[in-house]
Order: C-alpha cells, then sequence, then structure tokens
C-alpha cells in the first residue's frame, strides 16, 4: 500500500490565556499539519510545533524540510515498511527533530488505519486511559496561587508548576502553592534550564527543610549541563528528571551512563518521533529509570499520538499532556479530557473521527 501524496498545511491556534516559562511566553500555539494519503484514500495525520527556544525550528523552517526533503523521499514507498521509511525519515537531514516528527505520526496513523488497529494497539497498548496533570505557568505569586486552586477545582490531583525566571523567589512561589493545596497534591516543579547547579542545589534543599514534599525538578539547569544534574541529583533527595536535556537514544545513553537523573521526559517534537520515543523508554526501563512523556505548546493530534505511547509503553509511567487545555477552542478528536482523566477512542490509528480533514484530492 503505496504513499499517494503528501500534503503540508499550517495554523495558529490562540490560547485561553498567555503560557509562561522562563524560556518564553506563548499567546497562540503555530502548528503545521501533514496528511499522508494512501493509494487506497486512506489519509494520515500528523503535526509539529515550532519551539525555536528548545528545538531551533520555525514554523517556516518545518514547511520547508517536509516539503523539499521529506516528501520527495517518502512518496511511492510502501507504508507497511514503516521501520524503514522511519529510518529514512532520521537518516534524511540532521536536526529538524520536530518536522520529522509529524511526518512520522501520520505515518503510522495511515499504516494503523490499512490494519484497522488504534495505534496504541500496534505499540503494545495496555489501557486506552491515562492520569494528566496540569501546568500553571510563571506569575506573581498570587496569581500562580490562584491558577492552583482553580486547577484543583477543575478536577486535578497533579500539579506542574513553572519556575526559573527569579530563581530567589521560586522558593516563595513553591511553598504558596503547597500552602494553597494542601500535601495531598502532588506537586511537580519544571525550572526549564533557569537555575544554576549551586542555585538548584539551595533552592530545592530549602524547599526540601519546609516539606514541601515535592515529586520531582524538572530540568533545573541548561541542557548541556549534564554534570550539573549529577551534582544536584547527588546533593538533593528529591528526584530530578532531564527534559531539554534528552533528544535522542544517544542522549538517553549518556544520561544513563553519568548516573544523572531519576527521570527521563520523552516529548515528539524532541526524539523525531514515536520509533525513537519508543526506543528511549525502552533504554530507561533496561536501567530501572521510570519515564514521563510530555509535549510542547501543541494541537492535540501530536498531543494524542504521544498520549498513544504512553498507553503502550510500561515504563512510560507520568504523563504531561495538557497543553489542548490550553487552546481556546478546545475542538478535540480522538481525546476526551475529563478533569485529569484522558480517554482514548477504540477507532483506528490516532482514533480521529476523520470528520473535519480538510485535504485537497
Amino acid at each position: 500500500m503505496n504513499i499517494q501524496s503528501i500534503q503540508v498545511q499550517s495554523e495558529s491556534l490562540p490560547l485561553k490565556k498567555p503560557f509562561k516559562t522562563a524560556l518564553r511566553t506563548a499567546t497562540e500555539v503555530e502548528n503545521v499539519f501533514v496528511y499522508v494519503r494512501l493509494e487506497d484514500g486512506l489519509i494520515g495525520v500528523g503535526a509539529a510545533a515550532p519551539t525555536l527556544a528548545i528545538t531551533g525550528e520555525s514554523k517556516e523552517s518545518i514547511e520547508t524540510i517536509l516539503k523539499t526533503v521529506l516528501t520527495p523521499l517518502l512518496l511511492g514507498q510502501d507504508i507497511r515498511n514503516i521501520h524503514q521509511l522511519s529510518l529514512m525519515i532520521e537518516r534524511s537531514c540532521v536536526a529538524n527533530t520536530s518536522a520529522k516528527a509529524a511526518l512520522e505520526i501520520a505515518l503510522y496513523d495511515a499504516l494503523c488505519q490499512h490494519l484497522h488497529l488504534p495505534l496504541y494497539q500496534y505499540l503494545g497498548g495496555r489501557t486506552n486511559r491515562l492520569t494528566n496533570d496540569m501546568t500553571v505557568s510563571v506569575g506573581t505569586v498570587e496569581e500562580m496561587r490562584e491558577d492552583a486552586r482553580q486547577i484543583i477545582k477543575d478536577g486535578f490531583s497533579t500539579l506542574k508548576i513553572k519556575v526559573g525566571k527569579d530563581w530567589i523567589k521560586d522558593v516563595e512561589r513553591i511553598k504558596a502553592i503547597r500552602e494553597e493545596v494542601g500535601k495531598g497534591v502532588s506537586i511537580r516543579v519544571d525550572a526549564n534550564q533557569g537555575w544554576t547547579p549551586r542555585q538548584a542545589v539551595s533552592i530545592i534543599q530549602a524547599l526540601e527543610q519546609a516539606d514541601t514534599r515535592l515529586e520531582l525538578i524538572e530540568q533545573p539547569v541548561h541542557a548541556s549541563d549534564i554534570d550539573g544534574l549529577k551534582f544536584i541529583r547527588q546533593h538533593v533527595n528529591t528526584p530530578i528528571m532531564a527534559d531539554e536535556s534528552l533528544f535522542s537514544p544517544q542522549d538517553a545513553l549518556r544520561l544513563i551512563k553519568e548516573d544523572a537523573v531519576d527521570f527521563l521526559n520523552i516529548k515528539l517534537m524532541k526524539t523525531g518521533g514515536i520509533r525513537r520515543a519508543m526506543q528511549i523508554a525502552d533504554m530507561a526501563e533496561r536501567a530501572n529509570i521510570p519515564c514521563m512523556i510530555g509535549s510542547m505548546m501543541e494541537s492535540s493530534i501530536s498531543v494524542l499520538a504521544a498520549a498513544h505511547i504512553a498507553t503502550a509503553h510500561p515504563n512510560i509511567q507520568k504523563i504531561d499532556l495538557d497543553a489542548p487545555l490550553w487552546l481556546a477552542n478546545q475542538d478535540f478528536d480522538g481525546i476526551e479530557f475529563i478533569g485529569d482523566e484522558v480517554h482514548l477512542t477504540s477507532l483506528p490509528g490516532l482514533g480521529l473521527h476523520r470528520r473535519s480533514l480538510n485535504v485537497s484530492s
């Protein structure tokens, strides 16, 4: 079953309110959508979210790679040779991981439709339900307290707190949120590379002494500072997770060999697609390092692909897939958010109802 055509379309999706981290402030989600049509008419869908501060990709660069490099490579290929196609995408050019992920997601969606299987079952899935967290973006102490209070009212039991823009105030922010939500709520803290190793140790030790009971600290230092991650881990009791330090299986191998972290955060926009995400989860499982799967600020299409992986792989023990809940227009397809629960359909592929695919013949 050969690939007949590949189309690329872009769309900006406004957010309900600004999403602020130590790296950027977003008011909308730019997305590049990919549509892979098979010769029998089936259409697979994928999406990429440009994040210059993390992957180095813009909307324009993703479109260019998809149209001028990846599309000519894949046209006419047999969708059933999925691993070979994935390797072709991976080896086509250096980096450009979001562009690669978008096309690979679309390929898996098309293949699983052809096989009449949900993606999570094709990947070895065990369930189609997950428990999600919700993010508190960077703001004043009172803004963050109020956001946390509302999130708990909305049915969430796990918060992800964004910090790192002003390390001196970060302890106050986190302590205030813990005071607001009580001890029964799990709190994850994401510094988005905003601290130095010594700042991180000082902050985390202060939070430990204040009995804030944090579930984990995500990417406290610069992505390239593996020694810094290891230093922090050696001086605190709170688990440390790598995010921006982890793009590839090679990165995972280094983090594992250096004994630098307690958790790995997998994101499709960093790994370049589903196959390498599964490879990372496999490697981490052998090293007894659990994984979380997360997303950038993305559309529900690529988040949906991540959710399918999470339901399939036993070593992905946590998810951070709240990005679609920030969208102003929450017209989800293939995925349902009920409080902190995420439900996938049992339809083939990504599970889309295919009712709104605006693709020309």
